[in-house]
């Protein structure tokens, strides 16, 4: 065993047991161990950290720079260690995908795409899309949201719909028009 590999067990073991997961962070700073151990390095340097998150080809950007990031986060507890580790500045590799433009449905949209499931069989699906679809444009709730619905999440009466652990897991009420209900 290494001297890095032994760093970043003892990192992980540490960081768990504050209740960090760690399973991927686990998996490539376990390469990172090899990829420095193999280079003959005696410390971790920026451009190490910069080479060796590059090193999966055919992925994303991204990619890069969540092994730089977990690479970062290793570099921090070995500067404790070794003083003359570096740890690799923040930004150094982009940290999102870029977002894809939304596409906006239009009215006459949304027409022809209810339309469009009248085509689909057995009947019960037809049904069962243009009520989805619908709810979706006449919310705009997300389709896990919608897929998501019990039939107590549901108040006619009233108009409402009970959206249980949204996107950032809390609770929410989305009104309907009445021509919904």
């Amino acid at each position: 065993m290494s001297e890095f590999d032994r760093h970043v067990g003892d990192y992980l073991r540490m960081r768990r047991a504050l209740g960090f997961n760690l399973r991927r962070e686990g998996q490539v700073l376990v390469q990172l161990a090899a990829y420095l151990e193999q280079a003959g390095a005696e410390h971790l340097t920026t451009e190490l950290a910069l080479r060796w998150a590059r090193l999966p080809q055919n992925v994303a950007p991204i990619n890069w720079a969540h092994r730089l990031g977990a690479a970062r986060g290793f570099a921090t507890y070995l500067k404790t260690i070794n003083p003359d580790t570096e740890i690799p500045a923040p930004g150094l590799l982009p940290a999102s995908a870029p977002r894809p433009t939304p596409y906006l449905w239009s009215p006459t949209d949304v027409g022809r795409l209810l339309q469009a499931t009248h085509q689909l069989r057995p009947l019960l699906r037809a049904v069962t899309h243009e009520a989805l679809f619908g709810l979706i444009a006449a919310s705009g709730m997300r389709l896990g949201e919608a897929l998501g619905l019990s039939r107590d999440d549901v108040n006619l009466t009233d108009g409402l719909l009970t959206i249980q652990e949204t996107k950032f897991g809390h609770t929410r009420l989305v009104p309907l028009h009445p021509t919904v209900t």
